[in-house]
């Protein structure tokens, strides 16, 4: 039985990737800040599951709890590296300095943590994967995204390095893009303003956290020699808007 490691488990994209890799075959560790919705994740799979509760901007504890995983959870094999978060959709000097930093600490400097201690690991099995979950947001800038889209397009273009620095290995790497999806993505944005955040997904259709993990199951599931770059998926309802042109009265 083969072992994923999925950090940000415990809701959206993460929490539906555990039960669709559960449902594969997999054990699972699940990796998230709130334990309590963890704990409920371990109630439900049993054996299945390893749960770990922690802030991927705490190296240390990264380091001294991946390092030291229960035997029957050390051989990973999968790892879907996907905390993340935006905050607020301010001009860029309004944005206050904390939610620079929470933005910048988690996208980019938690999600290198994870992978730098993971990719050992990966590198000892016959075959293995990596799923960075990014954006459109990535190549695609929007009002407010400034910090957040930057945070993205570091996640696409560390992927791609990152493929080239694993050549000749054993491990694939793919950067998952998601356009609009419903998780608690924009409520956490708006910072628990759950009317703010059902604006965004008012009278059209998004993709679901149950979505991406089925693409990701689809993406395991080809045959070994094939590598996914890059996957960019959007639901039918979203398109580019064009540039905003500025004009003069």
């Amino acid at each position: 039985m083969k072992t994923a490691l999925i950090t940000g488990a415990s809701s959206g994209f993460g929490r539906a990737s555990v039960e669709a890799l559960i449902n594969e075959g997999f054990k699972v560790i699940a990796i998230a800040r709130r334990e309590e919705r963890l704990k409920l994740l371990k109630e439900k799979f049993k054996d299945k599951l390893h749960i770990i509760a922690l802030d991927v901007r705490d190296k240390e504890k990264i380091n001294s709890e991946l390092k030291n995983l229960p035997k029957e959870f050390s051989d990973i094999s999968l790892l879907i590296n996907n905390a993340g978060l935006a905050l607020n959709q301010d001009e860029f000097d309004s944005l206050s300095l904390e939610d620079i930093d929470t933005m910048v600490d988690t996208n980019i400097k938690g999600f290198l943590y994870i992978a730098r201690v993971i990719i050992p690991i990966l590198r000892k099995q016959k075959n293995a994967y990596i799923f960075n979950i990014g954006s459109v947001a990535a190549t695609n800038p929007y009002f407010g995204g400034n910090v957040y889209c930057g945070t993205k397009a570091f996640v696409r273009q560390f992927s791609l390095a990152l493929r080239n620095d694993l050549r000749s290995s054993n491990i694939k790497v793919t950067n998952i893009a998601p356009g609009l999806c419903k998780t608690e993505f924009s409520e956490v944005r708006f910072k628990g303003d759950k009317e703010k955040a059902e604006q965004i997904y008012k009278n059209t259709k998004f993709i679901s956290a149950d979505d991406i993990a089925k693409v990701i199951i689809s993406i395991i599931n080809l045959p070994e020699h094939i590598n996914i770059n890059e996957i960019e998926l959007m639901p039918v309802t979203q398109t580019w808007n064009g540039f905003h042109i500025e004009k003069f009265s």
